[in-house]
């Protein structure tokens, strides 16, 4: 409906390139259920102003959850709960940086949340990667140049498992070798961990936070991805000091915990076994949903390589040699369909390679397949 949801495709198209969730696979019953028991168990606490690091028992839950998924379980007190990935990252900005600190970015990146970086006056600079991730070497580099420059607080942002836009991940030998370096050096990692959940051909791997030295890593979760994103609920795993800082911070002393009524929701929605099981339904969607664009893709672009991503909403495509994303846009729109261009993703557009970000999450496996076909008449209108 126009007016009520952030995207709405236009009639007939199937559009890659939004990550949203299908409307269809989002769990309205099961969520309307755990509504209901929340407010039969809490009443008007519910309704009140809530805790500023968010209500204990979805904490505590958090806590299990991350026991079973991750390396380390955080302890209630390592928790904060916010309004999504998009206000933890903001809180972070807002109560960590200075203008004086430098934010390091490793391209391509998720570009709403260099949108977010730049709502605030701390300087911004990309790093190189390559198909697994933020090249160490590269990050060195920056690092001792800045400080030489005369900026000594300095920041990384990273989304190491299932990155948006490539969906590859760090190795675990990369992961380790970025965390000591963090930690000698006196950096700040700030992990995105979004798509930790959707994981499709095995467990994910250890998150940065779970194997860093306490107080290297801010770590971003979110229940957008792996629940609904209108709940906009989301965490930060942090040292408790930490964790204290943002508890204690203005916007939260005002309002309390920003999500309390869909964090209590949350915590019933666990509680019943429905986020487990809601879980093992998206890896299924998702996962013939991506086998099902790839094996479109590979019938129209043959001859291009891309990386399976193993996780996440998203694939990325290089596109064949002579077209470039912007020559492509208007025949793909033409076809009816979409994509975003690699060039969105970069702090520094010009390093951008001619590639695009597709997103397998919306539609079914049939209209995916069908979205792969437009995208290659539209390769054959830009070639003639």
């Amino acid at each position: 409906m126009e007016g009520l949801t952030q995207f709405v495709a236009a009639p007939g198209a199937i559009d890659l390139a939004w990550g949203h969730p299908d409307p269809e696979l989002l769990p309205v019953a099961e969520l309307r259920a755990a509504t209901t028991r929340a407010l039969d168990r809490y009443g008007p606490d519910m309704l009140a102003y809530g805790h500023p690091l968010g209500p204990r028992p979805l904490r505590e839950w958090i806590g299990q959850r991350l026991a079973e998924t991750d390396a380390r379980a955080p302890a209630p007190d390592e928790i904060v709960i916010t309004g999504g990935t998009s206000q933890g990252l903001d809180m972070v900005a807002t109560l960590l940086m200075s203008p004086d600190d430098a934010i390091l970015v490793g391209e391509p990146t998720y570009h709403l949340a260099v949108r977010i970086l730049a709502d605030h006056p701390v300087a911004m600079h990309g790093l190189a990667s390559d198909g697994e991730g933020v090249l160490l070497d590269d990050l060195q580099r920056v690092v001792r140049e800045l400080r030489q420059g005369g900026t000594q607080r300095l920041f990384l942002y990273v989304i190491p498992t299932f990155n948006n836009p490539t969906g590859t991940s760090l190795p675990d030998d990369r992961r380790r070798a970025l965390v000591d370096f963090a930690a000698a050096a006196g950096l700040v990692i700030v992990e995105d961990d979004t798509y930790r959940e959707l994981a499709y051909d095995g467990p994910a791997p250890a998150s940065l936070w779970a194997i860093a030295a306490p107080g290297t890593v801010v770590r971003l979760g979110s229940f957008a991805k792996s629940v609904a994103p209108g709940l906009r609920c989301g965490y930060v795993t942090a040292d408790a000091p930490t964790a204290a800082r943002f508890a204690l911070s203005g916007f939260l002393d005002s309002g309390g915990s920003p999500s309390h009524f869909s964090a209590l929701v949350l915590a019933e929605y666990a509680a019943a076994g429905d986020y487990a099981r809601g879980v093992e339904r998206y890896r299924a969607a998702y996962r013939e949903r991506r086998d099902a664009l790839l094996a479109s893709l590979a019938a129209q672009l043959g001859a291009t390589r891309w990386d399976t991503p193993k996780g996440g909403y998203f694939v990325w495509v290089p596109l064949p040699d002579g077209i470039t994303a912007d020559a492509l846009a208007g025949a793909a729109e033409r076809c009816g369909t979409g994509f975003v261009p690699a060039s969105v993703f970069y702090v520094h557009p010009e390093r951008a390679p001619e590639a695009i970000r597709l997103s397998f999450a919306r539609y079914p496996p049939e209209l995916l397949a069908e979205a792969g076909g437009r995208l290659g008449r539209a390769i054959e209108m830009v070639t003639g």
